[in-house]
C-alpha cells in the first residue's frame, strides 16, 4: 500500500465552533487558502460557478472514535445497523468530509460558503467546482431511514 499523505490547502474560518447534527444551511464561514502556498489566482474564475465541493477533515474525532464496520447512524437504535461506508458519519476511516455548499462571494485568498457541514478551524483538503455534468445521472436512490436522519439538516435555524 503507498504512503499517502495530504496537506491542507487553508482553513474553515468563521461558522460554527462545535458540530452539531443538524440545522447547517444557515451556516455560513470562510475557506481561507494558505498564503505560503497560494495566491488569488489560484481561485480565479471559481466566483462564475454558484456551487463548490469541499472535501476537509474531521481533525477532531480522535483514533479511537474511528468506526470500520457497521453501526448504527447516530446511535439510533430504531435505524438499521449499517456499514460506514453506507452512511456519511464524521468517524469514518480516513476522516474525509465532503460537502456541496453555495459560494457567496471569492475575494482574495478566501472562499464564503453558505450551508459548509465543518466548523471553525477545520482543515481544507480541496475545493471543486460543482458542474452539471457531474451531478449523478438518474436517479438517486437512498433508504428511507437516511430520508428521516437527514430530514433537519439543511433546516436554516432561525
Amino acid at each position: 500500500m503507498t504512503d499517502i499523505s495530504l496537506t491542507p490547502i487553508g482553513h474553515v474560518r468563521g461558522g460554527r465552533a462545535a458540530a452539531i447534527d443538524d440545522d447547517w444551511g444557515a451556516s455560513r464561514a470562510s475557506i481561507t487558502l494558505d498564503p505560503v502556498a497560494f495566491t488569488p489566482d489560484a481561485l480565479a474564475g471559481l466566483a462564475d460557478f454558484s456551487h463548490a465541493e469541499v472535501i476537509f477533515l474531521f481533525d477532531r474525532v480522535p483514533p479511537e472514535k474511528i468506526e470500520s464496520g457497521a453501526r448504527h447512524p447516530r446511535g439510533r437504535q430504531d435505524w438499521p445497523l449499517v456499514g460506514i461506508f453506507a452512511q456519511r458519519g464524521k468517524n469514518r476511516p480516513n476522516r474525509l468530509g465532503l460537502t456541496t455548499c453555495r459560494i457567496v462571494a471569492v475575494e482574495g485568498l478566501s472562499v464564503e460558503v453558505e450551508g459548509l457541514d465543518a466548523i471553525d478551524g477545520t482543515p481544507v483538503l480541496d475545493i471543486k467546482p460543482v458542474m452539471a455534468e457531474f451531478l449523478p445521472r438518474g436517479t438517486v436512490r437512498q433508504p428511507d431511514w437516511s430520508r428521516e436522519l437527514m430530514a433537519g439538516y439543511w433546516e436554516k435555524d432561525g
